[in-house]
């Protein structure tokens, strides 16, 4: 078994890059690729870079360049539901693009045409993950992220995105991913670690909880390679 796990910033990877130890760095399209084992399971392990283009760029070369056959997304999003706080985990149920806009032609915000609106994610990656959640003892929610190639500070934005699309945290990577799995067949998941609140200005935050919610998302996807070898 061949897994890919993909994170947008080299801070959303180097937890797990330390915690595997050994690993040969592949450069490939203008990005570095890590591939590790970890019992029994061959892992390629990169970061995309920020934004909607670099993570498809990114996720679309792990399954068709190293032939990878899973997807794990773990990083860090904002929360846009008030039930999530700093340091939560939240795993995707589906994804969708909030920054899409199209309604001139009479479609919804996130809407594009021959594609999907809301982009499920794999059932079994998602129970594996409520399996490690339930074995820790970590109350892991699960709902809609919202994408989009904006960093959303304004409070009054994230609550358009929360009434708009049902949204429980939003980002800048995940829907483009789902749409690359979900294109070619590839079972994926994208799990996020809190790293700001809905009542909360973004720019505040960010920078100081960024690197202990990675390692809160890094260890929880460790936890899921344990169930899956």
């Amino acid at each position: 078994m061949k897994i890919a796990i993909l994170g947008a910033m080299v801070e959303e990877i180097t937890p797990l890059l330390s915690f595997f130890g050994n690993h040969h760095k592949v450069s490939y399209a203008g990005n570095d690729y890590y591939e590790a084992h970890y019992k029994g399971i061959d892992l390629v392990i990169a970061y995309s870079k920020i934004g909607k283009v670099n993570a498809a760029l990114t996720a679309s070369a792990l399954l068709m360049h190293f032939g990878c056959e899973k997807l794990i997304f773990s990083g860090v999003a904002g929360a846009v539901s008030p039930e999530l706080k700093i340091g939560d985990l939240v795993i995707a149920s589906s994804l969708c693009q909030h920054d899409v806009d199209i309604t001139a032609f009479g479609h919804p915000f996130g809407f594009i045409p021959e594609s999907k609106h809301f982009i499920p994610s794999d059932e079994r990656l998602n129970g594996v993950a409520k399996g490690v959640a339930q074995s820790k003892g970590i109350a892991l929610k699960e709902g809609i992220i919202a994408t989009g190639d904006q960093f959303i500070a304004d409070s009054l934005k994230k609550e358009w995105i929360r009434k708009t699309f049902n949204a429980d945290a939003l980002e800048m990577e995940g829907a483009s991913v789902a749409v690359v799995c979900d294109t070619l067949g590839v079972p994926f998941c994208v799990l996020r670690a809190i790293s700001d609140a809905a009542d909360m200005e973004a720019g505040f935050s960010f920078d100081e909880f960024l690197v202990s919610s990675a390692k809160v998302s890094a260890e929880f996807v460790i936890g899921m390679l344990d169930r899956l070898a």
